[in-house]
């Protein structure tokens, strides 16, 4: 073993876990056993211990020692489950990251044009409608070897990992990432590596830099609308990280196009450069309705077959009568001009609230999709303080992997329709305090996310 760090001892022995080496049930040896073994001290290998106990890989029995166990992470370490919460009284929501429901295209049409069903008369059909296949590889930003249609884009996150990432493997994701990807991610026991980002995306020498210090097996990218911060991947950037992906053979890329075609930014994708190393995920239900549960993932055969292959022992498909609609909403032209006025919605609302912002001297970016990516002195005062004006907003913590140079709260801009000067009060009365704890001054120097 070359690395006799805790992280390091808890990967190697999370991999012997994954390989079938150390099974269910199997006991480990005693902390001081395995120290006197890999010459490292006691604490080492308790801290060790602790991480693959957190990540629910072993389970400690008292006197009758450590062992083996299936992992399960109890819901409330999720980083998920802080970004919401059951809210009493009147509040301006605006924590959620959904969709504004009054600019999603109007279902009414396409139901009726689907109409009597005949979309599901077997179990035995393929799993993608053949007219919304057709479609889906017309829109992919580059061929892929196989496509297939799940239940939205973090099932889709999910059942990929399943068939990439095996407890113990080094993955890297951009710093901040959406929190539910981390989750899965720490679920399954992998080792999350955050990547910092500038204002093109992840940047590409700290993507080398990760990489060579720890060997990871996939690399997961948001390339447009990234959620918190509203970046979008420009074509020289996904050129630049495709580059550096290029020296390590084994990675696979994972893209999670979560904002579909209501990003501003056009199509962008590693797998122009690195297609056969490449799993893309288009989700449809910020641009064409939450209720829907439909995302494509496309890419190598391998990767995609095993999840349609998986599924069939599950749910076996996603529904046919909703691949039906999505194909009538991605074809019917009024359906294509109401989502296209949406993305221009959404950019409008979030130019208005962001220029507001920055007049009163507040750091914040908000490039594409549907959130505005806030600094703030100090987020639980900032919440505090916009919940005193019922304001609900998320907190920035679970999307950082590691913590950042200053504390963020995530605002669902796309929600906010009218009476921007007030918010953006309120808003700037609760990021910025002043040397008496309170108020908003003007700061003369920007801070990022990195």
């Amino acid at each position: 073993m070359d690395d006799r760090s805790a992280r390091g001892i808890a990967a190697a022995v999370g991999r012997l876990v994954s390989a079938g080496d150390l099974p269910a049930g199997a006991r480990l040896p005693t902390v001081r056993d395995v120290a006197r073994e890999l010459g490292v001290s006691p604490t080492t290998v308790s801290e060790a211990w602790r991480s693959l106990t957190r990540a629910g890989a072993i389970r400690t029995r008292g006197r009758s020692g450590t062992f083996v166990a299936v992992p399960v992470v109890p819901r409330q370490t999720w980083r998920y489950s802080q970004l919401g919460s059951s809210r009493t009284g009147p509040v301006r929501d605006l924590s959620t990251g959904i969709p504004d429901h009054d600019l999603l295209p109007d279902l009414t049409d396409a139901l009726k044009r689907i109409g009597d069903g005949r979309l599901t008369t077997s179990y035995l059909d393929e799993p993608v409608l053949p007219m919304l296949e057709t479609v889906l590889r017309n829109r992919w930003p580059y061929p892929p070897e196989r496509l297939t249609v799940v239940d939205g884009a973090l099932d889709a996150i999910d059942r990929i990992i399943g068939a990439v990432v095996s407890f113990g493997d080094h993955v890297i994701v951009e710093n901040p990432a959406f929190p539910a990807v981390v989750d899965l991610l720490q679920t399954l026991g992998a080792t999350v590596i955050g990547v910092p980002m500038d204002e093109h995306g992840m940047t590409p020498d700290r993507l080398h830099e990760a990489l060579s210090e720890y060997p990871g097996v996939a690399v997961f990218l948001q390339p447009r609308a990234h959620n918190p911060t509203g970046v979008s991947i420009p074509p020289a950037r996904a050129a630049a990280l495709a580059a550096v992906l290029a020296e390590f053979p084994e990675v696979i890329v994972v893209e999670d196009d979560h904002a579909g075609d209501i990003a501003t930014a056009p199509p962008v994708s590693l797998g122009r450069h690195l297609p056969g190393r490449t799993v893309h995920v288009a989700g449809f239900s910020k641009s064409h309705g939450p209720d829907l549960r439909l995302a494509a993932v496309g890419g190598p055969a391998a990767v995609v077959s095993a999840v349609a292959d998986r599924r069939l022992l599950g749910p076996g498909w996603s529904s046919r009568l909703l691949q039906g609609v999505l194909l009538d909403l991605l074809t019917d032209p009024a359906a294509v001009a109401q989502v296209t006025a949406a993305r221009d919605a959404y950019a409008a609302r979030r130019s208005a609230l962001l220029a507001r912002l920055h007049q009163r001297g507040v750091t914040a970016t908000a490039a594409d999709g549907i959130n505005l990516w806030m600094a703030v002195d100090d987020q639980q005062i900032a919440m505090v303080s916009l919940a005193a004006h019922g304001i609900a907003v998320a907190p920035g913590a679970p999307f950082c992997v590691t913590p950042l140079a200053s504390d963020h709260i995530r605002v669902t801009a796309g929600l906010v329709a009218d009476g921007f000067d007030d918010l953006a009060d309120a808003l700037a009365s609760a990021a910025i305090l002043d040397s008496r704890g309170s108020g908003a001054r003007a700061r003369a120097h920007p801070r990022g996310f990195r």
